[in-house]
């Protein structure tokens, strides 16, 4: 495994707000995290659950219809 760069930022604004930002990158979960924000967000992600919930309908009716 390669080592992963971490980035800690920490920032006062006054006494009462503090703010922290943490950045992780990984060579490997940046591609997942990338196609998962595009299909699972959004009207992309909308659109996919319909058609993914449309086709597994069918499956099942198929299978059903087949050992019925």
């Amino acid at each position: 495994m390669e080592p992963q760069e971490s980035a800690v930022q920490y920032s006062q604004w006054n006494n009462s707000q503090d703010e922290v930002s943490m950045n992780v990158s990984t060579p490997e979960s940046s591609g997942c995290e990338w196609v998962c924000n595009k299909l699972c967000t959004r009207n992309l992600g909308i659109a996919m659950k319909v058609v993914g919930g449309i086709i597994l309908f069918w499956v099942i009716f198929i299978i059903g219809y087949i050992t019925g």
